[in-house]
């Protein structure tokens, strides 16, 4: 099998890749489970938009502002100038956008944004109807419970990928590849990510001696709901706190504002090492009020959360929810450039989460992602067409390794609790060294290639952090000499 295009991953930016693709190509898209086990599904924000063409300065600078002023200063532009062309493609297509009474569309602001420039749809449900919006225009084929286990590279070049299906591991091959693979989510002990998150990409990059860059920059995001039995814990949105909704201790007090002027509005960061220190030191709880909603306005503007912590037997908007920070999104991944090409390989794209373009610096801009996504996705398509790149025939072997053994299960959740203990919001130079040295011991043992590439990615992850030893923005160091 041969095809122009494959595409692994289908999210918001593997699907608008492939809605830019034309039909004469043969184009594959291949997702590890059901195509609605994405983080796009689960994203609750909403879209950025810059508002008009004033705005679009306005939005570079609180992105750059967000990400510690060292984002890729035009990849930022690219993203901001873009999105209103973006916009107006999902509008002509009948993308269903949330509105007020007068027929306006309506903007939502969340922190680090200085005025209301998101869109939604569905109310907290942006994502869910994105993600249906493209599947029910997608014009390509798509592979459910297609688990992509290696690439096929060979001098500088990709032909393929190795794939394990139902009915076992086969070598496909195509003239160019672009990786939509999302985050490193499955990583951690407490996470918002859909369960096929695990970084299997990335460890196969990392295999090939292709780079992963910013790997250290993780965010947190601060309000989740973590009282559960599923991996994948309940993120309470962003506008939530947009919209009036506030954090406090068990006694009342905002007490956000005493790391930050902006309060539940600055950046996540901020917010989530705010949560995390004066729970710590106070040895409280953190709650979201959500008293300024009335029952039926909450509902209507936030349907799925509504929906989701009333399942869990709380009483909303009159309980206070218990939240704490979790793994939210990773700035770091796939060193590419500003054409979604991955540096170091022919005919191979990276893009979305997975990908680093240099667009969200040190720490992201609340709902740039699927923005980012859907940008990216269709400047991989544009290269791709232009491009015309036909590789020769060429065959490679399967990748025999076993996939998962006996004991990966155990050890994935005592790599989920090192990553959560010490590689988190809070980072020393201790807990660094203790979470490198397990993951040492783990990669040594009678592994699966699965847990394998995890433990890369994680190792990773912590050698970028011990080699960034000043904190910048989603990546926090304490000098423990000092």
């Amino acid at each position: 099998m041969k095809y122009d295009v494959i595409i692994i991953g289908a999210g918001a930016a593997g699907l608008y890749c492939a809605k830019h693709l034309p039909q004469n190509l043969k184009v594959l898209i291949l997702c590890k489970e059901q195509p609605w086990e994405c983080n796009t599904f689960y994203a609750q924000g909403g879209i950025t938009i810059a508002k008009n063409k004033e705005d679009i300065n306005l939005h570079i600078k609180d992105t750059l502002d967000a990400g510690s002023n060292v984002n890729n200063k035009k990849a930022v532009e690219m993203l901001s100038t873009s999105s209103i062309e973006i916009f107006n493609e999902l509008l002509n297509e009948g993308f269903a956008v949330d509105k007020n009474e007068k027929g306006e569309i309506t903007f939502a602001k969340e922190g680090g944004h200085s005025i209301s420039r998101i869109i939604h749809s569905n109310g907290d449900g942006t994502g869910r109807m994105l993600h249906t919006h493209l599947i029910n225009n997608l014009k390509h084929t798509l592979w459910k419970n297609a688990n992509v286990v290696d690439l096929l590279i060979e001098e500088n070049r990709v032909y393929g990928v190795c794939v394990s299906t139902k009915k076992g591991l086969l070598n496909i091959y195509a003239n160019n590849v672009v990786i939509a693979s999302g985050g490193v989510g499955g990583l951690f002990k407490y996470h918002t990510n859909a369960y096929t998150i695990s970084s299997d990409m990335h460890g196969i990059l990392l295999e090939h001696n292709l780079n992963l860059r910013d790997m250290e920059m993780l965010q947190f995001h601060p309000t989740v709901f973590v009282e559960t039995n599923h991996a994948r814990k309940q993120l309470v949105s962003e506008a939530v706190r947009g919209d009036g909704g506030i954090i406090i201790d068990s006694n009342n007090k905002r007490f956000l504002f005493d790391y930050d002027k902006r309060g539940e509005l600055a950046p996540r960061d901020i917010v989530s090492r705010g949560i995390f220190d004066y729970c710590k030191k106070n040895n409280k709880k953190a709650f979201i009020d959500l008293s300024i909603f009335s029952k039926a306005g909450f509902e209507n503007r936030f349907p799925n959360i509504y929906r989701q912590l009333s399942s869990y037997g709380l009483d909303i908007p009159n309980d206070k929810i218990p939240i704490s920070p979790a793994f939210h999104y990773s700035m770091g991944g796939i060193e590419c450039d500003l054409n979604a090409r991955v540096n170091g390989v022919e005919n191979l794209y990276a893009i979305g989460e997975c990908a680093n373009n240099g667009v969200h610096g040190a720490n992201r801009l609340a709902s740039n992602s699927l923005l980012e996504g859907l940008v990216f996705g269709k400047i991989a398509a544009k290269n791709i067409i232009e491009s015309s790149i036909i590789t020769k025939e060429r065959h490679f072997p399967l990748n025999n390794e076993i996939l998962q053994k006996d004991g990966d299960m155990r050890l994935k959740n005592v790599l989920r609790d090192i990553m959560w203990n010490k590689v988190g919001i809070v980072r020393t130079k201790s807990g660094l060294d203790s979470a490198l040295g397990g993951i040492e011991v783990m990669l040594l043992g009678d592994i699966g290639r699965m847990l394998k590439l995890r433990l890369l990615v994680a190792k990773k992850i912590i050698t970028s952090a011990l080699n960034r030893k000043e904190s910048l923005g989603a990546h926090y160091f304490i000098d423990e000499k000092k």
